[in-house]
């Protein structure tokens, strides 16, 4: 079932640590309201890669803090776990 936000579909991607506390939370938020989710965890690349994920992260948080969570190519951000931000986003 696609997501719905203002009658648009919603593509999510969630950049993360795999050990923020914050993002777990996120995360299981999304899982738990059948929100599809692309889950990128910066920490688990290595290298270029990794500089080239932070590089991403930066442009659309430049504190490159974590969860940034990317709806729609960059239509919208939240930056941390926002839950009433998150639903007011996804129209949940």
């Amino acid at each position: 079932m696609p997501i719905l936000a203002q009658g648009a579909p919603v593509n999510v991607k969630v950049y993360a640590l795999s050990t923020c506390i914050h993002c777990k939370n996120a995360k299981k938020f999304l899982d738990e309201h059948n929100v599809p989710y692309e889950a990128v965890h910066l920490d688990q690349a290595q290298g270029d890669e990794r500089k080239q994920l932070v590089e991403e992260v930066k442009k659309y948080n430049p504190a490159c803090s974590f969860p940034t969570i990317v709806l729609n190519g960059g239509d919208r951000v939240v930056v941390g776990f926002r839950k009433s931000e998150l639903e007011e986003a996804l129209g949940l």
